[in-house]
């Protein structure tokens, strides 16, 4: 007699594969216990076969709860046992998340990236001011380290702030006068993940050097 074949693709899925089919199987064999109080001891050590299977559970809060919350998922929530638990509803444990909002406006300059534009917003709603000048001159430095990553060698003071206001759509009109620090002679931009030209260190004068971590010295 030929023997019949039983591939897992054509057997039921698995809601919780992490116990395997041989748990399911078990599940299904207390559902044909017809006295309820064998049902219900047989149905302990199922749970406890089960922790053994998936011992990490034990690191979770409540995980005697989980356990036998995950025996009535796997019977499909018709079991009638006497459990230290009560059986949980499904739809709270099926229910769908919540879903993430996300961001969909496209970001006007991405070799200045979202969060920039989130400071300039910030940064818009002040009150005029020192605080607001001051604020306003730290922005275009750090803009002005992203653009050169990003862009060419070096770049004009004029360029960031005309960036600014751009972004800003008006919102931001930077002072008459404000200046940028200098960049340092041996500044070394790199994008993120490449390592700069010439390793993390140089010799100079018989004295090994690193390199800065600051990108500008101050007038």
């Amino acid at each position: 007699m030929e023997k019949i074949l039983d591939y897992n693709t054509q057997r039921a899925p698995l809601r919780l594969p992490e116990y395997g089919r041989i748990i399911y199987d078990m599940v299904g064999q207390l559902k044909d216990i017809e006295d309820k109080e064998k049902r219900s001891q047989q149905a302990r050590a199922v749970v406890k076969v089960m922790e053994l299977l998936n011992p990490q559970v034990r690191s979770q809060e409540n995980y005697e709860q989980k356990l036998w919350d995950h025996l009535y998922i796997i019977a499909d929530y018709d079991l009638d046992i006497d459990a230290p638990y009560p059986m949980p509803e499904r739809a709270g444990l099926e229910a769908r998340p919540m879903p993430v909002p996300i961001n969909k406006k496209p970001v006007k300059a991405t070799h200045y990236g979202r969060n920039i534009e989130s400071i300039i917003d910030l940064i818009a709603g002040l009150e005029d001011g020192d605080d607001k000048t001051s604020l306003i001159r730290s922005l275009a430095i750090y803009m002005r380290q992203q653009y050169l990553i990003w862009n060419k060698d070096s770049v004009a003071d004029e360029t960031i702030f005309a960036d600014i206001e751009k972004l800003s759509e008006g919102r931001i009109r930077v002072p008459q006068g404000i200046e940028l620090s200098k960049i340092a002679y041996d500044a070394n931009f790199s994008r993120p993940g490449v390592a700069p030209k010439g390793g993390s260190s140089q010799r100079q004068g018989g004295k090994r050097r690193f390199q800065k971590k600051n990108f500008y010295k101050q007038k």
